[in-house]
């Protein structure tokens, strides 16, 4: 029986998920609990509004093939996933195209080392960098995340970091600090992307009746992203990959 991916939703253009312009497959289906998710409707996979064959998606990524430059698969966590990720990467590759996966790291190796290997890079979520504090963040330690970090080092994989900036959570400088300090043993680094907190999903948790615990909590200031960013320059391997 040929095998079907659960999917949430598709994105012909995207850019910001990967270098250049992308069709973004996001898959159902997330094990993670994270306080500020703007995608809650994403998290149970049985909610799938879609579920086709890796050839099925590709039909939609061929109508857009003269426009984009790759393709991302994104999620909910799309590693829950792995086989239908794998065979959708092939397909791709078959027409050159380049493929990035955005995880969150939370899947285990053993099921995951395929995937990665076959992925032209990651683009990696790092919640937080203190284990009790990502476990209070996202309701999972950070140790999968690191040993995936760890095995695109040893395989030497591209790897996009992103860290999305939380008041009270990950902003605040002595994190920030910790954060600098753990990439820049990582080579395969090319890109460190801090992303503002916003309240896009704060609308979708009160439909969905999930308690959102981030009620008191506002989006950081320009100045707060700038000081964040100007924080992890100051380490001399990230001067040129931040943004």
């Amino acid at each position: 029986m040929k095998i079907k991916g659960k999917i949430h939703s598709f994105e012909s253009l995207g850019a910001v998920d990967g270098p250049g312009l992308r069709f973004v497959v996001f898959m159902q289906g997330c094990p993670l609990r994270c306080l500020y998710c703007h995608n809650p409707d994403s998290w149970h996979i049985s909610d799938a509004r879609f579920q086709l064959t890796p050839e099925e998606v590709f039909e939609k990524i061929h109508g857009v093939l003269t426009f984009i430059e790759g393709v991302t698969i994104s999620g909910g966590e799309p590693l829950i996933q792995a086989d239908f990720c794998c065979e959708l990467i092939d397909i791709c590759h078959k027409y050159k195209l380049h493929v990035a996966i955005d995880t969150s790291g939370i899947v285990s190796l053993k099921k995951t080392k395929t995937v990665i290997e076959k992925a032209d890079m990651l683009i990696l979520d790092i919640k937080d960098v203190i284990n009790d504090d990502c476990k209070t963040l996202t309701g999972a330690g950070n140790e999968s995340c690191i040993a995936t970090l760890d095995f695109c080092k040893k395989i030497n994989k591209e790897v996009w970091i992103r860290q999305v900036l939380l008041p009270e959570y990950t902003m605040k400088d002595e994190k920030l600090k910790m954060l600098g300090t753990f990439l820049t043993n990582y080579s395969c680094i090319t890109k460190v992307e801090l992303l503002p907190y916003h309240t896009l999903g704060l609308e979708k948790r009160e439909e969905l009746g999930i308690e959102n615990k981030l009620s008191k909590t506002s989006p950081p200031t320009e100045q707060d992203v700038i000081h964040a960013i100007d924080i992890l320059k100051g380490f001399k391997k990230l001067e040129d990959i931040i943004s």
